[in-house]
Parts: structure tokens; sequence; C-alpha cells
């Protein structure tokens, strides 16, 4: 019982660092990754669709993008999905290619990433320590329902902890990675 909940804490602790991942994705950093338009839809036909699946991403060099869709009626709607978000980006067209010009981050611009990415690390921290909180409070409950000891409640309250450091541990290093990234120049 009290490895399942522990087993259950680490899938939930990794899903937690995955997403903390993804965030970090989107957060640019002056080098050109198809990532970055993640997040982005467009109207395909009065749906909105992911970008990457109605147009090829694929990176041109190193501060550039380049969009092929699938279809050349879509290179409007891509350029202006591009435009509107809040990505800070201006595409240019030429044919049915749009290429994605990538601006060389300012100081000031890396600060603002630099908090961005702090805020979603801190996200990803209380996250792993809402998972935490309510694993041990499943413990204890087994403990007053008098299903293990006190010694195992214990126990597992410190083995559901060392996971939880390990977690914020990998938390910390994903960081500290993304604000080297940062701030190259």
């Amino acid at each position: 019982m009290i490895e399942e909940l522990k087993q259950d804490a680490q899938e939930r602790m990794g899903k937690a660092l995955e997403a903390l991942g993804g965030a970090f994705n989107k957060i640019r950093t002056g080098r050109a990754h198809p990532s970055i338009l993640d997040g982005l839809s467009v109207d395909y036909y009065g749906v909105d669709t992911p970008l990457s699946q109605a147009a090829s991403i694929s990176i041109e060099d190193a501060r550039t993008l380049s969009v092929t869709p699938w279809e050349k009626s879509l290179v409007p709607e891509i350029e202006k999905a591009i435009m509107k978000s809040d990505l800070g980006l201006n595409p240019s067209t030429a044919g049915t290619v749009i290429r994605v010009p990538l601006p060389a981050l300012t100081e000031e611009t890396r600060k603002h990433y630099g908090k961005q990415a702090k805020a979603e690390a801190e996200g990803a921290r209380i996250s792993i320590r809402n998972i935490r909180r309510d694993v041990i409070s499943d413990i204890k409950e087994l403990q007053k329902a008098k299903d293990i000891s006190e010694d195992e409640e214990r126990k597992a309250q410190d083995d559901v902890q060392k996971i939880t450091d390990s977690f914020i541990a990998r938390v910390e290093e994903a960081l500290a990675a993304k604000e080297k990234d940062l701030m190259e120049i």
C-alpha cells in the first residue's frame, strides 16, 4: 500500500517536471527552435488547429525558423497567428514559405524571460510539494485506520520527503540550465 503511494507520488512529480520542461521550451532563448511555435493554432476550415498539424516547422539557421504550410491558402492565417502571438515575432513570406526571424535578446528581455523561468520553476516546486502533502495525508489516514504502524508511517513520510527533495533538485537543475541558456549571448 505504501509502495503504491510512493510510486504514485513519483509518477505525479515526474509529470510536474515534464510540464516544467514544456513551459521552458516556450521561453525563447534567442536561438531558433520549433517548439517556440508549439502553443499557436490557426483557423483551418473553421477549426482551431495546432500550427504543427497545419504546417512543417523547421530551423533554417541559428536565428530563423521556416514554416511551410501544407496548403497555400493557410499562409495568411499562419502569418496572422504568429503576429498575434505574444512571442514578439515578425514573419516574412516568400511564396509559400514563411520565415520567422528571431531577434537577438536584449538584456531587458533576458531578465524578463529569466523571471518567467523562475515563476515556472516555482509553480513546479509548489505542484511537487502539493503532491507530497497529499501522499503524506494518505499515509496518515492509513495509520489512523490502523492499517500501518507509527514506525511504518514515519519511514514512509521520510521516503516521500526524499522523493520530493530529489524532484525539487531536478527542478533547480532545469532552472539553472535555462537561466544559463538565457544569459548566453
